[in-house]
């Protein structure tokens, strides 16, 4: 039995995320039914990450076993022709016999990305979030610093997703606002995000922008785990899961 290790990238524009679901299109669904095809077996591919509907991944790590001999070059090419469009296979690899995409994962980095244009972009419209208002990157960088180091995100997630967790501390090892152009990026690493953690704190450093939040709410949210002190959870589309971290 060979574990085989896949990197992927997709457009999540289509899809409900990552993880099967019953009724939705997602992008587990996707590939499994196209590896499953490939190699004439039933497989189940474990994803580095949960991300939401909309959400897109630069670099997505899967692990699934399987009995199959068709080389990873001939799997990856074989994947590349079938798959649609906005997903594509980007290496694939025989992995050593304890990895797991998502448990063997030490950390992620997240990018999230905004128009700050004074028109809307028709062609990447549902790539990044257009955002037409003065963007103060130098002072959003500063404010995004509070989030750096090991605090409780707790004002940080979902609120249902926290009935299911057993802590809802996490690291955050860098995060950094800066201007290409009239894109503003939002780049976030650390060991672990909870659900919608990236998205409320950017949120939250719109509103910062907004002058509807200030640093010291930052301050008090980590603080006091108080979800109302922070800010909007802000739409998917302009979330990448840029990176995927694996030691050893």
């Amino acid at each position: 039995m060979r574990n085989i290790k896949i990197c992927i990238a997709y457009n999540g524009t289509a899809y409900h995320g990552w993880q099967r679901q019953n009724n939705n299109i997602t992008i587990q669904q996707i590939v499994e039914e196209c590896i499953g095809k490939i190699t004439n077996s039933k497989i189940t591919a474990h994803g580095c990450s949960r991300t939401d509907a909309g959400v897109h991944a630069r670099e997505f790590y899967i692990s699934f076993r399987t009995e199959s001999v068709i080389p990873c070059e001939g799997l990856m090419r074989a994947m590349n022709k079938m798959l649609p469009d906005d997903i594509a296979v980007l290496s694939c690899e025989d992995a050593d016999e304890d990895f797991h995409a998502r448990f063997s994962a030490a950390g992620k980095e997240y990018v999230y990305v905004v128009n700050n244009a004074p028109h809307k972009d028709v062609f990447g419209g549902k790539l990044a979030l257009f955002y037409p208002y003065p963007l103060d990157e130098k002072r959003l960088d500063r404010a995004a610093k509070l989030f750096v180091g090991t605090h409780d995100f707790a004002a940080f997630c979902k609120a249902e997703a926290k009935e299911h967790l057993t802590s809802t501390v996490r690291t955050v090892n860098s995060f950094d606002v800066t201007r290409d152009g009239d894109r503003v990026l939002f780049t976030v690493s650390g060991n672990g995000f909870l659900h919608n953690m990236v998205r409320i704190m950017v949120g939250t450093l719109i509103y910062i922008n907004e002058g509807k939040r200030s640093e010291e709410d930052i301050k008090r949210s980590l603080e006091t785990g108080v979800r109302e002190t922070a800010g909007i959870t802000i739409p998917p589309h302009g979330l990448y899961l840029n990176k995927v971290i694996y030691t050893g």
